[in-house]
């Protein structure tokens, strides 16, 4: 039998009040929720088990019983995705770390980091090649065309990482963006449009299974281990305008997120539920490996974590100077 637990959230001064009952898969219900600016939004998000706690809190009905309509679409990447962010496509997005903060440096963008999404774990993030390639290790990347979904993302940052902490030069490393994202990676290598791809959970088991690639190196280590890949975002001019709105879907958020770091079930099934190409099938869904999901929402993000993210963007040259993430905060 499934946990179930009573959660009482307060928001008092922003005029909302919200009781959710919830067991581990199954729907909440909402006592009273008045006050909201909007009740239907639109979220961004690169389907990828880094975003189970929101899928989790779609499914189960979540941001329902607090009061709202919520859409996700699927995105490449979260690097492609904030100008349809700015111009109102989307209220929030949920993708890469460090792709929102080469916008908000660029000033391209003006956000705000709303919710930590994920901590990488042991095998989430891996580069694989074809079974029978020749490049079998760490040691022999340092000619690879490496396909990435987008340039100078975390993919980019992990990557380099993990090459030069093994002595590995990246001046004749290759990254190659693969205009179809993840679901083309394993095609890309077949084409041999590139040597290695990277891949993130459920895309690394799924094409294991289906295509025979073989792991060259987890990325869930050294400097990278436990390493915070997604947050969820807003505009700063959007938080302003929706409060009440954005703390009854950070409500939501909070429960889905608790739910998929505490049932391994429930990730699955939202990991099954994903539209295609990116639907997972059971028996990929029960072997892929999992992340932490943490609960820190705003006005409570972890600063200590959210600026590893920028220190070790300065460190591998992602960025010319030291960013302060607390500028992203609340």
């Amino acid at each position: 039998m499934g946990r179930v637990f009573l959660r009482v959230i307060s928001l008092a001064s922003v005029g909302i009040f919200a009781v959710f009952i919830a067991g581990c898969g199954s729907s909440g219900t909402t006592v009273q929720l008045t006050g909201l600016e909007k009740t239907t939004l639109t979220v961004g998000a690169v389907p990828v088990a880094d975003e189970a706690g929101l899928y989790i809190a779609e499914d189960d009905g979540l941001f329902r019983d607090a009061g709202l309509d919520v859409r996700i679409d699927s995105i490449v990447s979260s690097a492609v995705a904030t100008q349809d962010q700015n111009n109102g496509t989307y209220d929030i997005t949920a993708g890469n770390s460090v792709s929102y903060i080469q916008d908000q440096v660029s000033g391209r963008s003006n956000l705000e980091i709303v919710a930590e999404g994920s901590l990488m774990q042991p095998n989430n993030q891996a580069l694989y090649t074809l079974p029978g390639s020749p490049l079998r290790g760490i040691a022999e990347l340092g000619h690879a065309r490496i396909g990435v979904n987008a340039t100078n993302n975390i993919g980019t940052l992990l990557i380099s990482s993990v090459l030069e902490e093994h002595g590995v030069s990246l001046r004749h490393v290759q990254f190659v963006p693969i205009e179809t994202g993840f679901p083309g990676m394993a095609l890309a290598l077949q084409q041999h449009l590139i040597d290695v791809a990277w891949l993130p959970e459920p895309f690394g088991s799924a094409d294991s299974m289906k295509f025979g690639l073989q792991e060259v190196v987890d990325l869930d280590q050294g400097a990278t281990t436990n390493f915070p890949v997604g947050w969820y975002v807003v505009t700063k001019a959007w938080a302003k305008k929706y409060p009440r709105t954005l703390e009854a879907f950070l409500a939501a958020l909070q429960q889905g997120q608790e739910i998929a770091d505490t049932d391994r079930a429930a990730v699955e099934q939202a990991m099954e539920k994903l539209p295609p190409p990116y639907t997972v099938a059971p028996q990929i869904a029960a072997v892929m490996s999992l992340e932490n999901y943490p609960l820190s929402v705003a006005p409570d993000v972890d600063l200590a974590r959210v600026q590893r993210v920028a220190d070790a963007m300065l460190e591998f040259h992602m960025l010319s100077q030291p960013f302060h993430v607390s500028t992203m905060l609340n």
